[in-house]
């Protein structure tokens, strides 16, 4: 995307002394904010996949912790035991000494309080790392639980795209063959629909197959309010001569956009506010401009479906 992009400035930069300065400065914004928006995107996907790696990092870090913890309590298990053992056979070799000796006796006696001593430092120390362990075991379930939402959300996202471009396969089985395709890819649904299926040569006015096919993907759409849904509209690389109302190529593949949006908001169950609309002229080509069917296909609408990530943001601002 960000070497398209930069393809896209250099055609711009060289295109730019075909234009007038106020025609330059709009498609520059234009531009802009597109190139905005992508870097947006591409942004929050890196971001998504930085925190998921932290959170695997730190979820394997609290598992060494954890072993770690384990083979130090079990360490001072023995030592504990062993102290146990020594202080029975002390107790033993008390009982049999205070027969003979006084001073053997005060010798034992002495011996037996630096083994409880000892014995209740170890018990401890036992204790201090048994809490110390639970806690890790605490925060390396509760790291693993946050591991689990991320991938369990993301996955549902995905299969949410996968549902919502399988339904508008099916709402537009009619117009395969006619110049529509739907695919996913990175996570986004795109639907393609050539201009022979929506406009006249020049023309941003939508005929009326095409209305339908954009109606029936605007019912589709209805049903998925959590999708944002940018509009794209492209041509080839012949310049425009049409209406003098048209300043060229990107105005006019910004306009058929616009009246794209237009049908759609027809549709009163899609929030507006999940709607753009966006001219690309001739400047993000999928075929050959140097012969008719490579620019047939570039004259196009695209529409790109885009799950929000409201709550995914929402999980990595909690942990």
């Amino acid at each position: 995307m960000i070497k398209k992009l930069i393809f896209i400035a250099i055609v711009m930069v060289t295109a730019s002394s075909c234009v007038s300065k106020k025609i330059y400065t709009e498609l520059e914004d234009k531009y802009a904010q597109l190139k905005k928006e992508s870097r947006a995107l591409a942004d929050e996907n890196a971001t998504l996949e930085q925190a998921k790696n932290q959170l695997q990092n730190q979820l394997e870090k609290l598992q060494q912790d954890y072993d770690a913890a384990v083979a130090q309590r079990d360490r001072l298990q023995q030592d504990y035991n062993a102290t146990l053992s020594n202080l029975n056979n002390l107790k033993n070799s008390y009982d049999a000494l205070e027969k003979n000796s006084a001073s053997a006796i005060a010798d034992n006696a002495a011996k037996n309080r630096e083994l409880l001593a000892q014995l209740e430092a170890k018990e401890q120390a036992l204790a201090a790392e048994n809490d110390r362990l639970n806690k890790l075991k605490s925060e390396l379930e509760s790291r693993s639980q946050r591991v689990a939402e991320l991938e369990n959300l993301i996955a549902s996202k995905d299969a949410a795209m996968t549902r919502l471009k399988d339904a508008i396969s099916k709402a537009l089985t009619n117009f395969e063959g006619k110049g529509l395709t739907v695919e996913q890819r990175d996570g986004k649904v795109y639907v393609s629909m050539e201009n022979k299926l929506l406009f006249e040569s020049g023309s941003w006015a939508v005929g009326s197959e095409g209305r339908k096919a954009v109606q029936q993907l605007g019912a589709v759409l209805a049903e998925n309010p959590e999708i944002a849904i940018l509009i794209e509209g492209h041509t080839d690389d012949v310049p425009y001569k049409g209406n003098a109302v048209l300043s060229g190529n990107w105005d006019l593949s910004t306009k058929r956009a616009t009246a794209i949006v237009n049908i759609l908001r027809e549709n009163a169950a899609i929030n507006p506010e999940n709607l753009t609309a966006a001219g690309r002229g001739e400047y993000a080509p999928i075929a050959t401009n140097t012969t008719p069917e490579g620019r047939a296909k570039n004259r196009r609408i695209e529409v790109i479906l885009t799950p929000k990530l409201d709550e995914i943001s929402k999980l990595l601002n909690e942990i």
